[in-house]
């Protein structure tokens, strides 16, 4: 396939830089908006100068254009709760009116189009491990919703495009994912524990600990979602790492990388936290022929330089 010109929305986030990367790795063009409402500029630093690739900041919630493109991965949103619940009306625009805009571009350029979902969508789910079937169990009006639910329309409106306007879609289910460039103070599991440990600060643990979580490593979850981009799949796909680990066990895993002997401490859980989670990935084996590679012990050491880059900035 000839190099196609290729938009990421949210290209200055987590995923959305390491997106930028494998996309550009690929030989395409690629352009990358954020507005920097939960981007960081820095994760796009080693991209100035690279020709392929073009940045424009600017609110995808407003109609925009930035010519022809072969393909749109939307990636615009904020995705940890401390943003996503600081900034609860922003979320739910970037999940509608954002989302529509986007479309509206991959209609009028005949572009793949894909968006990325959330594992947020099965709310707190009642079936397990969950499956691209399972409708969910979201509290609509919860201190979560606001995410959950901008996340459910957005399904909605991509499956309507495809449905009636026939764009060919793409819809990533996203389970909980970690790796360099993952905000370090933005209230997620792996970064608030290695945070934490690596300022020698006591581990927090929300509830009992022995919810559970799925954690993937980031290349992993790229590699998925280029694939997901290429099939014909038009259907939800859960991309996410099948290995499940209470958060008690997570912390145990970080002490024992770092050397930390810091105590665990309990806090009330949040409400709404979902008390499992963990993703059927049958489908996304069988159609892209993926499954993820690095285990967490893994990608926990791979990823502790730069947990401790950020703990050195701020110490700085």
């Amino acid at each position: 396939m000839p190099p196609q010109r290729i938009l990421v929305t949210g290209a200055a986030g987590f995923l959305g830089s390491h997106l930028c990367d494998a996309l550009l790795a690929e030989g395409n063009d690629v352009v990358g908006v954020d507005n920097f409402a939960t981007g960081n500029n820095a994760n796009l630093a080693h991209l100035h100068g690279e020709p392929r690739f073009q940045f424009e900041e600017r609110d995808i919630c407003q109609p925009f254009d930035v010519g022809r493109v072969d393909g749109v991965f939307n990636f615009a949103s904020p995705a940890s709760p401390i943003d996503y619940m600081r900034l609860g009306v922003e979320t739910l625009l970037v999940g509608s009116a954002g989302t529509l805009n986007t479309l509206e571009l991959a209609k009028r350029y005949s572009a793949a189009y894909l968006h990325a979902s959330t594992s947020e969508c099965y709310g707190d789910p009642e079936v397990h491990p969950q499956v691209e079937t399972y409708w969910g169990n979201v509290n609509p009006i919860g201190p979560r919703s606001v995410y959950d639910e901008a996340k459910r329309f957005s399904e909605a409106a991509v499956a309507a495009y495809q449905r009636y306007h026939g764009v060919n879609t793409h819809l990533v289910r996203i389970f909980n994912t970690y790796g360099p460039r993952l905000q370090a103070n933005d209230g997620r599991v792996i970064s608030n524990l290695m945070m934490q440990a690596l300022r020698g600060e006591p581990l927090t643990i929300y509830g009992n600990g022995l919810q559970t979580r799925s954690f993937c490593y980031v290349s992993d979850l790229i590699e998925g979602i280029v694939r997901l981009s290429k099939s014909e799949e038009h259907d939800p796909v859960n991309i996410g790492n099948p290995d499940e680990w209470t958060i008690l066990e997570c912390a145990r895993e970080v002490q024992a990388l770092i050397g930390s002997e810091c105590e665990i401490v309990f806090k009330p859980l949040p409400q709404d936290d979902p008390t499992r989670r963990r993703p059927d990935i049958s489908k996304a084996k069988a159609l892209l022929a993926w499954s993820p590679k690095v285990s967490l012990r893994e990608g926990l050491a791979k990823s502790l330089g730069y947990f401790r880059s950020c703990v050195a900035a701020e110490q700085a």
